[in-house]
Protein backbone atom coordinates (compact mmCIF):
# COMPACT_ATOMS: atom_id res chain seq x y z
CA UNK A 1 0.00 0.00 0.00
CA UNK A 2 1.50 3.52 -1.00
CA UNK A 3 1.95 6.23 1.69
CA UNK A 4 0.44 9.51 0.63
CA UNK A 5 0.79 13.10 1.82
CA UNK A 6 -2.61 13.79 1.81
CA UNK A 7 -4.62 10.42 0.92
CA UNK A 8 -8.21 12.60 0.91
CA UNK A 9 -9.80 12.28 -2.13
CA UNK A 10 -12.84 13.99 -3.26
CA UNK A 11 -14.86 12.73 -6.11
CA UNK A 12 -17.45 14.65 -7.81
CA UNK A 13 -20.28 13.32 -10.37
CA UNK A 14 -21.50 14.67 -13.43
CA UNK A 15 -25.13 15.30 -14.51
CA UNK A 16 -27.85 12.90 -13.24
CA UNK A 17 -25.35 10.67 -10.71
CA UNK A 18 -24.56 10.86 -6.77
CA UNK A 19 -21.88 8.97 -4.74
CA UNK A 20 -23.51 5.69 -6.23
CA UNK A 21 -21.83 6.21 -9.94
CA UNK A 22 -17.89 6.01 -7.97
CA UNK A 23 -19.18 2.72 -5.83
CA UNK A 24 -16.53 -0.08 -7.98
CA UNK A 25 -13.86 3.05 -8.24
CA UNK A 26 -13.85 3.72 -4.39
CA UNK A 27 -12.60 0.22 -3.31
CA UNK A 28 -9.25 0.24 -5.27
CA UNK A 29 -8.80 3.83 -3.62
CA UNK A 30 -9.31 2.42 -0.52
CA UNK A 31 -6.85 -0.40 -1.44
CA UNK A 32 -3.98 1.90 -2.72
CA UNK A 33 -4.35 3.57 0.50
CA UNK A 34 -6.55 6.79 -0.43
CA UNK A 35 -9.35 7.83 1.19
CA UNK A 36 -12.57 8.52 -1.09
CA UNK A 37 -14.81 10.67 -0.16
CA UNK A 38 -18.07 10.02 -3.58
CA UNK A 39 -20.26 13.15 -3.29
CA UNK A 40 -23.84 13.23 -3.56
CA UNK A 41 -24.76 17.63 -4.95
CA UNK A 42 -27.83 18.86 -4.00
CA UNK A 43 -30.92 17.90 -5.93
CA UNK A 44 -29.60 14.39 -6.34
CA UNK A 45 -30.32 12.83 -3.44
CA UNK A 46 -33.52 11.31 -4.78
CA UNK A 47 -36.42 12.07 -7.69
CA UNK A 48 -38.42 13.41 -5.09
CA UNK A 49 -35.73 16.19 -3.91
CA UNK A 50 -36.61 19.44 -4.65
CA UNK A 51 -34.34 21.38 -7.82
CA UNK A 52 -36.33 23.80 -8.00
CA UNK A 53 -34.25 26.42 -5.71
CA UNK A 54 -31.01 24.68 -5.95
CA UNK A 55 -28.33 26.97 -7.11
CA UNK A 56 -25.18 26.58 -8.91
CA UNK A 57 -23.35 28.26 -5.85
CA UNK A 58 -25.32 25.36 -3.76
CA UNK A 59 -23.27 23.25 -5.60
CA UNK A 60 -19.83 24.89 -5.56
CA UNK A 61 -20.60 25.80 -1.66
CA UNK A 62 -21.24 21.50 -1.65
CA UNK A 63 -17.51 20.45 -2.52
CA UNK A 64 -15.90 24.10 -0.97
CA UNK A 65 -17.31 22.80 2.45
CA UNK A 66 -16.24 19.47 1.91
CA UNK A 67 -12.85 20.47 1.08
CA UNK A 68 -12.55 22.82 3.41
CA UNK A 69 -12.72 20.09 6.25
CA UNK A 70 -9.87 18.05 5.19
CA UNK A 71 -6.37 18.75 5.37
CA UNK A 72 -4.82 20.84 2.90
CA UNK A 73 -3.51 18.64 -0.18
CA UNK A 74 -6.69 17.73 -1.44
CA UNK A 75 -7.07 15.21 -4.57
CA UNK A 76 -10.24 16.99 -6.15
CA UNK A 77 -11.79 15.01 -9.25
CA UNK A 78 -14.51 16.00 -11.07
CA UNK A 79 -16.60 14.24 -13.64
CA UNK A 80 -18.33 15.82 -16.69
CA UNK A 81 -20.71 18.67 -14.98
CA UNK A 82 -18.50 18.18 -12.61
CA UNK A 83 -15.91 19.53 -13.65
CA UNK A 84 -16.78 22.84 -14.01
CA UNK A 85 -17.97 22.74 -10.32
CA UNK A 86 -13.94 21.54 -9.55
CA UNK A 87 -12.97 23.85 -11.83
CA UNK A 88 -14.58 26.99 -9.20
CA UNK A 89 -14.02 24.73 -6.00
CA UNK A 90 -9.80 25.78 -7.23
CA UNK A 91 -10.42 29.20 -7.60
CA UNK A 92 -12.03 29.35 -3.87
CA UNK A 93 -10.17 27.34 -2.62
CA UNK A 94 -6.89 27.01 -4.68
CA UNK A 95 -4.25 26.25 -1.19
CA UNK A 96 -6.72 23.49 -0.21
CA UNK A 97 -6.21 21.20 -3.81
CA UNK A 98 -3.02 19.62 -4.46
CA UNK A 99 -4.43 18.21 -8.14
CA UNK A 100 -7.60 18.38 -10.10
CA UNK A 101 -8.32 15.57 -12.03
CA UNK A 102 -11.05 15.87 -14.71
CA UNK A 103 -12.02 12.96 -16.17
CA UNK A 104 -13.70 13.34 -19.60
CA UNK A 105 -14.14 17.38 -18.95
CA UNK A 106 -12.65 20.62 -17.82
CA UNK A 107 -12.67 23.84 -16.01
CA UNK A 108 -15.05 26.17 -17.93
CA UNK A 109 -13.28 30.35 -18.17
CA UNK A 110 -15.09 32.51 -16.91
CA UNK A 111 -18.77 33.34 -17.51
CA UNK A 112 -18.63 30.04 -19.07
CA UNK A 113 -21.62 27.77 -18.30
CA UNK A 114 -22.92 24.03 -19.21
CA UNK A 115 -26.27 25.28 -20.53
CA UNK A 116 -26.81 28.21 -20.92
CA UNK A 117 -29.42 28.13 -23.51
CA UNK A 118 -31.78 25.99 -20.95
CA UNK A 119 -35.09 28.38 -20.40
CA UNK A 120 -35.32 30.12 -17.54
CA UNK A 121 -38.52 27.93 -16.15
CA UNK A 122 -37.09 25.01 -16.80
CA UNK A 123 -36.60 23.03 -13.17
CA UNK A 124 -34.70 20.17 -14.28
CA UNK A 125 -32.81 18.26 -16.86
CA UNK A 126 -34.31 14.14 -16.81
CA UNK A 127 -31.73 11.31 -18.68
CA UNK A 128 -32.25 11.70 -22.27
CA UNK A 129 -32.51 8.25 -24.31
CA UNK A 130 -29.69 6.71 -25.31
CA UNK A 131 -29.95 7.73 -29.20
CA UNK A 132 -30.22 11.39 -28.23
CA UNK A 133 -27.46 11.23 -26.09
CA UNK A 134 -25.39 9.99 -28.87
CA UNK A 135 -26.48 12.38 -31.07
CA UNK A 136 -25.48 15.11 -29.35
CA UNK A 137 -21.63 13.58 -28.73
CA UNK A 138 -22.25 11.54 -25.64
CA UNK A 139 -20.74 8.15 -26.13
CA UNK A 140 -22.08 5.15 -24.04
CA UNK A 141 -19.51 2.78 -25.46
CA UNK A 142 -19.02 0.35 -22.62
CA UNK A 143 -22.13 0.41 -20.89
CA UNK A 144 -23.69 -2.88 -21.93
CA UNK A 145 -27.66 -3.41 -21.37
CA UNK A 146 -27.83 -4.44 -17.94
CA UNK A 147 -25.18 -1.40 -17.05
CA UNK A 148 -27.79 1.19 -19.32
CA UNK A 149 -30.65 -0.27 -17.02
CA UNK A 150 -29.14 0.09 -14.15
CA UNK A 151 -28.05 3.62 -14.88
CA UNK A 152 -31.44 5.17 -16.36
CA UNK A 153 -32.92 3.44 -12.86
CA UNK A 154 -30.79 4.95 -10.99
CA UNK A 155 -30.03 8.35 -12.28
CA UNK A 156 -31.67 11.47 -11.16
CA UNK A 157 -32.58 14.75 -12.98
CA UNK A 158 -30.75 17.47 -13.11
CA UNK A 159 -31.15 20.67 -11.50
CA UNK A 160 -31.65 22.93 -14.16
CA UNK A 161 -30.04 26.20 -12.00
CA UNK A 162 -26.47 24.51 -11.99
CA UNK A 163 -26.32 23.60 -15.39
CA UNK A 164 -27.69 27.24 -16.91
CA UNK A 165 -25.71 29.44 -14.37
CA UNK A 166 -22.23 30.89 -15.52
CA UNK A 167 -19.15 29.75 -13.80
CA UNK A 168 -17.64 32.06 -12.23
CA UNK A 169 -13.44 32.13 -11.36
CA UNK A 170 -11.08 35.29 -10.94
CA UNK A 171 -8.39 33.82 -8.73
CA UNK A 172 -5.19 33.57 -10.94
CA UNK A 173 -3.47 30.73 -8.18
CA UNK A 174 -5.99 28.62 -9.82
CA UNK A 175 -3.50 28.41 -12.33
CA UNK A 176 -0.40 26.99 -10.46
CA UNK A 177 -2.69 23.65 -9.58
CA UNK A 178 -1.49 21.12 -11.01
CA UNK A 179 -4.46 18.92 -13.71
CA UNK A 180 -4.63 15.55 -14.94
CA UNK A 181 -6.96 15.38 -17.85
CA UNK A 182 -8.59 11.42 -18.02
CA UNK A 183 -10.00 11.36 -21.65
CA UNK A 184 -12.31 8.84 -22.17
CA UNK A 185 -14.98 9.53 -24.70
CA UNK A 186 -12.12 12.35 -26.80
CA UNK A 187 -9.05 10.95 -27.19
CA UNK A 188 -6.27 13.17 -25.18
CA UNK A 189 -4.25 13.88 -29.18
CA UNK A 190 -7.94 15.18 -30.22
CA UNK A 191 -8.69 17.32 -26.69
CA UNK A 192 -4.84 18.98 -26.40
CA UNK A 193 -6.10 20.62 -30.04
CA UNK A 194 -9.83 21.96 -28.31
CA UNK A 195 -8.17 22.86 -24.97
CA UNK A 196 -8.81 26.40 -25.13
CA UNK A 197 -11.04 29.59 -24.06
CA UNK A 198 -13.90 30.20 -26.82
CA UNK A 199 -15.64 27.94 -28.74
CA UNK A 200 -16.21 24.96 -28.90
CA UNK A 201 -15.47 23.35 -25.39
CA UNK A 202 -14.63 27.25 -23.40
CA UNK A 203 -11.99 25.24 -21.11
CA UNK A 204 -9.14 26.96 -19.54
CA UNK A 205 -7.44 23.76 -19.70
CA UNK A 206 -4.51 25.09 -22.23
CA UNK A 207 -3.60 27.69 -19.43
CA UNK A 208 -2.92 24.85 -17.18
CA UNK A 209 -0.27 22.68 -16.18
CA UNK A 210 -2.20 19.88 -17.38
CA UNK A 211 -0.74 15.49 -17.56
CA UNK A 212 -2.81 13.42 -19.99
CA UNK A 213 -3.99 10.32 -19.55
CA UNK A 214 -6.39 8.14 -21.94
CA UNK A 215 -8.92 5.72 -20.79
CA UNK A 216 -10.58 4.49 -23.71
CA UNK A 217 -14.19 4.09 -23.56
CA UNK A 218 -17.40 6.19 -23.29
CA UNK A 219 -18.19 9.05 -21.62
CA UNK A 220 -19.02 7.06 -17.97
CA UNK A 221 -15.87 5.42 -16.95
CA UNK A 222 -16.47 4.94 -13.69
CA UNK A 223 -19.24 2.43 -15.18
CA UNK A 224 -17.15 0.91 -17.94
CA UNK A 225 -13.56 0.79 -16.82
CA UNK A 226 -13.70 1.31 -13.26
CA UNK A 227 -10.74 -0.43 -12.31
CA UNK A 228 -8.59 1.70 -14.97
CA UNK A 229 -10.02 4.92 -14.14
CA UNK A 230 -9.02 3.90 -10.55
CA UNK A 231 -5.91 3.41 -11.14
CA UNK A 232 -5.26 6.23 -12.88
CA UNK A 233 -6.70 8.16 -10.35
CA UNK A 234 -4.07 6.49 -8.05
CA UNK A 235 -1.03 7.79 -10.43
CA UNK A 236 -2.33 11.37 -10.35
CA UNK A 237 -2.30 11.00 -6.47
CA UNK A 238 1.26 9.70 -6.40
CA UNK A 239 2.59 12.30 -9.09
Amino acid sequence: MAIFENPHVVLVPGFWLGAWAWEDVVGPLRDAGLVPHAMTLPGLESVDADRSVVTLEDHVRCVVQLVESLPPGVLLVGHSGGGALVGEVVDRVPEQVRRAVYVDSGPLEDGAALFPDLPPDAVEIPLPAWADLEAAGTSAEGLDDAMRAEFRERAVPHPAGPAREPIRVNDLRRRTVPVTAICSSLPSEVLRTLAHPGPPLRTELGDLDVTYADVPTGHWPMLSRPAELAATIIAAASS
